[in-house]
């Protein structure tokens, strides 16, 4: 009998339609075998059942499953041998098993085994927002969701491959043709039918894929360094007193402008405390002490933290905690209190700071309180990012994480609207699954989990363009987490407001160019003086054959050069900080223009050039997204594709590689107009390490 019950072998890309009764699933695979010019297999039940309706007045009973399932089968593999590429079933055993169970209580284990056993390359369900219709075998309008949640709790049970389509007929229709393209070119690309439907779940874009892989087997272009970016070539300076009229200029603007500070926050600190861990994890008490730990691993930086520990923000709490972690705390040795104090913060039973990130952390101790870098953005974001009243911060933040943001900002919020007379509006985004990247091993295959399932990395910093792609503010300011400061807060400011202050300008400039140029007003010499806008404030050079061009050629041209985003980014002189830094970047042309560039992107025989870099980037950014109509641009599409990092990792102790996109700063947005402005070096101050919450930018001035 089971033989009867057994699929045939077949190259043919098979998919079911399956869901409770009256769901468009006939009507739906009949416009699929039109739209694919194949064979659709109809329901056997039906025509079983009605004849036996017209013969005798009875419904399905029991002993009628079995036969109504090997005839399903037998018009499916007849079906198969004429299908053209594709063959749409209109139901399957698995509806035939949830019937019995539904009905009868029981399913024939025969049935119950071939269902579960059955393989389709997909599933549509059908949802019940589909009007119920009635006939002489249809009998259940009532509970459609209940019956739907028991459709699909099969389909989890038996680890199907599946989709739910809901809609109309004809947007089933569109849906169904799309994801069959998809799974299509899945298959093509080596993916079976469980990766495509992870694939599709995380919204993953099947071009994107693509690319990775190539990307992966073939490496990047190239990135040709011309030349460091540097004072009057590229880097254009400010002194005090400039810096003070550009930022009264953004004071008088900001009042018709909405302004909006954008936080990426979402990392944990891990490589924060990466010393840390390494010696807790070393460390053997036991044995050595802790000064022979540091003789012998040469760890400088665990010196530095044990003798000034009680500096940092947290030491109160931390040590309290301590205290309970070893018996007869006061008599102790140094050594067993410095190990618990390590131990107390990085423990997951106690404070866990190496998983949390930054933003939570307390980096600053006041007289009366402690404070995070949460804060510190929050009084950032009203010192410089208010108008009309009004501020709005915007962190990115891992989901996980997100109600310990929300708690912090909670507690102070309503002092600091208090203190500056202001509302402070602060909203949160999560990097978006769908910019996960897949992660392959040492051959270029897929790398994947013990259990088969494909294996993806968060796709890097670079995919928050996502994030502020969403956001709408005339002027965004952009700023790490990691980077405040508890001393000088006014220079920070100041020099905040004064590349917000060069942007309007340089906002308003190529916004009254763009009208011109869209009017029927423009001459030649307006022509001229916009090429020379380009090349003295922008840093453009328009190509060599401009001026064979004819006037509605240029006017195109030209058009096309400054209807893009535009960055202002604070670049600080470079005291061997690790990053990106500013460069005149040659393309494939020959053309010239400025980017951000990280020393991971050179080659070898490029880092001479690399080496002659004066300055470097502190993500210190003023943004417009906006174009001169108001429109908001699609920021996706002024990144670099072709540029990115590739990355060696290791999972369960295997090496793996991945494709991390271009970043945010440097190949998210190698396309917006940017100009470079030196800032003082006192506006940088990240934390890449516990250690530098010691650096005086981060302490109580003596």
């Amino acid at each position: 009998m089971e033989e009867n019950l057994k699929q045939q072998p077949t190259e043919v890309i098979k998919i079911a339609l399956y869901g409770p009764e009256s769901t468009g699933k006939t009507t739906l695979a009949q416009q699929l075998a039109d739209e694919y010019n194949t064979l659709w297999v109809r329901e056997f039940a039906r025509d079983y059942l009605q004849k036996k309706w017209d013969a005798t007045q009875q419904i399905c009973q029991p002993e009628d499953l079995l036969p109504i399932a090997i005839g399903q089968i037998q018009l499916e593999n007849e079906a198969l041998e004429k299908a053209n590429e594709y063959l749409f079933c209109d139901t399957n055993l698995l509806e035939t098993k949830v019937f019995s169970d539904t009905y009868y209580g029981y399913c024939d284990p025969i049935i119950a085994s071939a269902a579960k056993d059955h393989n389709y390359d997909l599933v549509f369900l059908t949802d019940v927002d589909f009007p119920w219709e009635k006939d002489d075998l249809r009998d259940n309008p009532e509970n459609r969701q209940e019956t739907l949640a028991i459709f699909e709790q099969e389909l989890i049970n038996n680890k199907k491959p599946y989709i739910k389509l809901s809609g109309n007929k004809e947007e089933r229709l569109e849906k169904a043709i799309q994801i069959i393209k998809d799974l299509s070119k899945a298959k093509k690309i080596g993916f079976h039918s469980d990766d495509f439907i992870d694939i599709y779940n995380r919204k993953i874009n099947l071009e994107s894929l693509e690319h990775q892989f190539e990307v992966l087997r073939n490496g990047l272009p190239k990135i040709y360094l011309d030349r460091p970016a540097v004072i009057k070539d590229g880097i254009i300076t400010v002194s005090n007193e400039e810096a003070v009229y550009h930022a009264n200029y953004f004071d008088e603007k900001k009042k018709n402008l909405k302004l909006k500070k954008f936080v990426p926050a979402s990392g944990a600190a891990t490589r924060m405390f990466k010393f840390l861990n390494e010696f807790i994890q070393e460390y053997n008490p036991e044995e050595e002490s802790i000064n022979a730990y540091v003789n012998r691993k040469k760890n400088k930086n665990l010196s530095i933290f044990l003798v000034a520990k009680e500096k940092f923000a947290f030491y109160d709490i931390v040590l309290e905690k301590s205290k309970t972690l070893v018996s007869n705390f006061e008599t102790a040795s140094k050594d067993a209190k410095d190990y618990a104090f390590i131990k107390a913060m990085l423990s997951p039973k106690h404070f866990d700071f190496a998983t949390k990130p930054k933003g939570v952390l307390p980096f600053h101790k006041y007289e009366n309180h402690i404070a995070t870098a949460i804060e510190e953005h929050l009084i950032e974001c009203v010192s410089y990012a208010t108008s009309n009243d009004k501020s709005y911060l915007h962190f990115t933040v891992s989901e996980e994480h997100k109600n310990n943001f929300e708690t912090i900002v909670n507690e102070i919020k309503s002092k600091y609207e208090s203190q500056n007379n202001s509302s402070i509006s602060v909203k949160y985004s999560y990097q978006d699954k769908a910019t996960d990247v897949i992660a392959v091993d040492l051959e270029g295959n897929p790398f994947r989990e013990e259990n088969g399932q494909l294996v993806f990395r968060p796709g890097g910093h670079g995919a928050l363009i996502e994030n502020l792609n969403n956001l709408h503010a005339d002027i965004i300011f952009i700023k790490n987490i990691d980077n405040v400061i508890q001393n000088h807060a006014a220079e920070v400011t100041l020099y905040k407001k004064a590349l917000a202050g060069i942007l309007i300008q340089i906002r308003e400039a190529v916004f009254n160019y763009l009208h011109l140029l869209d009017s029927d007003l423009v001459s030649n010499e307006n022509l001229n003086e916009i090429v020379n806008f380009l090349s003295l404030k922008l840093n453009i050079t328009v190509i060599e054959d401009f001026s064979k061009y004819t006037k509605e050629s240029k006017i195109e041209y030209l058009h096309n050069v400054l209807n893009r985003p535009i960055r202002v980014c604070g670049m600080v002189k470079n005291e061997g900080e690790p990053g990106g830094g500013p460069f005149w970047v040659r393309d494939v042309k020959g053309n010239t223009f400025l980017q951000i560039i990280e020393a991971s992107q050179v080659e070898a025989d490029q880092l001479k050039i690399l080496e002659k870099a004066t300055h470097f980037n502190p993500v210190d950014l003023v943004c417009v997204t906006k174009n001169f109509h108001g429109q908001q641009f699609d920021l996706t599409e002024f990144v670099d594709k072709n540029t990115g990092f590739i990355v060696e990792k290791n999972k369960n102790g295997k090496p793996l590689k991945a494709f991390e996109l271009p970043g945010l700063w440097n190949g998210a947005m190698a396309k917006w107009l940017t100009i470079f402005v030196e800032v003082p070096l006192i506006t940088f101050n990240p934390v890449k390490t516990v250690n530098d919450l010691l650096k005086p930018a981060h302490q109580v001035p003596n």
